[in-house]
């Protein structure tokens, strides 16, 4: 990797990043299409709900798998995998009779991504070894994300006004296709220098432990208190049984001694909530635009603007604030503008004006796009590069479980909600739990960016050097 120059490494970079447009380009087509979706399969909100999260719970779940399989069989080879794996699904997602066939599509399509993200962070944070540079990387990587939320909700809207919600998964297998070949042409094979074995248990825990979460969530205001607590017990039961079973196996699905470090486990946190207050957001802004204030699924994707184009121009910014000056002030100025654009649109109402809701979105925007970075770069930096695909796949699972929950909780809350004005105090519960969201982000950015959580990164990272493989319980 040292041997690349400069140019090839910018070519591998842009490679990666087309994995990550589509698989986020998916994410907010399907957020603009959920009102004709379900209208054409007859689903409810749940099915709504789980025509999302059925793509992000998968993520979730294999997320951590994917990275030490990459680490352990080849990153670009993985990485084909992914590829190949998620253009199929697109295609199969387009002809999907009903809406059990949809989601079961929706689970191979993230099948398929679990290969693409991770492992794209994992080449990256192994082509670009100086500090400065990585981080710079990282903030186009996470700009990435602002041209998905830019081109999804518009030429979702598009396609779904003008042809049907079908189209909106065909434009995934041309740039699928396209990013195969690239992928085979330029970018090198790697591999972590020592091989990890497979946990199935430890995967088969946090299926467990995040299917049963969200089920309960979803499912509980239909099903009942009963049922949400069975699920609930289930859930925490199989955590801490993940728990002992990881600290106790050489090598496991993911090293807890990563959680030693503050500033890891503050990423991870802040992952999660930051990216809850997005699934949320997503999932309410096409509901309340296309259904409750009758916008066409166009007009709502282009309301959507703000927040994209500020994610184009700020997460870069952040990405060379994070590498000049630590991830202190973009993670401080996340948490605060997220906890403000909750508390606002919780006073939203259906006649609100709409350059003022645009505004507001703007603020969710800044704070999204400053966020990014800053997890992604604090969860690799300090890691031994032989764990960087398992680094990676760690952040990138906290921000699907995020956006899992937040759409799993902010769907619950307005399920039993009518049409009309019965949507908007729902909606006004939901978002102060948007600003809640925001205020863990800036107390967790508080705490652990400092010479505190600094110190305990470096005795981390020293301890995972020393003894790689050796566990938690023995360290």
């Amino acid at each position: 990797m040292s041997e690349m120059t400069r140019r090839r490494r910018i070519l591998v970079l842009l490679i990666c990043c087309m994995s990550l447009l589509i698989v986020s380009l998916d994410n907010t087509i399907v957020n603009v299409a959920l009102p004709s979706l379900g209208h054409d399969l007859r689903a409810p909100v749940s099915g709504l709900q789980w025509t999302v999260d059925a793509y992000t719970l998968t993520l979730a779940s294999l997320l951590m798998l994917a990275g030490s399989t990459a680490d352990r069989m080849g990153r670009r080879r993985t990485f084909q995998i992914g590829l190949v794996v998620f253009t199929a699904g697109s295609l199969l997602c387009s002809l999907a009779p009903s809406l059990g066939w949809l989601v079961a599509a929706r689970i191979l399509q993230a099948i398929g991504g679990s290969m693409l993200n991770p492992v794209a962070m994992s080449i990256i944070t192994n082509t670009f070894t100086d500090r400065r540079e990585r981080a710079q990387a990282i903030g186009v990587w996470g700009g990435v994300v602002g041209v998905s939320m830019a081109l999804g909700p518009v030429v979702g809207g598009l396609l779904t006004d003008t042809v049907n919600w079908r189209a909106i998964f065909w434009i995934n297998v041309p740039i699928g296709l396209l990013a195969l070949f690239l992928t085979w042409r330029f970018v090198p094979e790697s591999k972590a220098p020592s091989a990890r074995r497979t946990d199935p248990v430890g995967q088969v825990l946090v299926i467990v432990l995040l299917g049963t979460l969200t089920y309960g969530i979803i499912e509980g205001p239909a099903a009942g208190a009963a049922v949400s607590a069975a699920c609930f017990a289930v859930a925490a039961a199989a955590l801490a049984a993940l728990v002992v079973w990881e600290l106790r196996r050489p090598q496991p699905l993911i090293d807890m001694r990563f959680f030693r470090s503050a500033p890891f486990s503050g990423a991870a946190v802040m992952a999660v909530s930051g990216f809850g207050g997005l699934g949320a957001f997503l999932f309410l802004n096409t509901l309340y635009l296309q259904s409750h204030r009758g916008l066409s699924a166009l007009a709502a994707g282009l309301c959507t603007l703000p927040v994209a184009l500020i994610t184009v121009i700020v997460g870069p910014l952040s990405g060379r604030l994070v590498g000049t000056r630590g991830p202190r002030l973009p993670s401080v100025v996340a948490g605060v503008c997220l906890a403000v654009a909750g508390a606002l649109m919780s006073q939203v109402t259906l006649t609100t004006p709409l350059p003022l809701l645009l505004g507001i979105y703007a603020v969710f925007g800044v704070g999204f796009a400053m966020l990014n970075p800053p997890i992604t770069n604090t969860a690799v930096s300090g890691m031994p590069l032989a764990q960087a695909g398992v680094a990676a796949a760690v952040a990138s699972t906290s921000r699907q479980v995020g956006q899992s929950l937040g759409v799993a909780i902010a769907g619950s809350v307005v399920s039993g909600a009518g049409a009309g004005a019965a949507f908007v105090p729902a909606a006004h519960a939901a978002y102060r739990v948007n600003a809640l969201y925001g205020l863990i982000v800036l107390a967790v950015a508080l705490l652990t960016t400092g010479r505190w959580a600094r110190a305990t990164a470096e005795r981390t990272a020293a301890r995972l050097v020393e003894s790689p493989q050796v566990t938690l319980s023995r360290g």
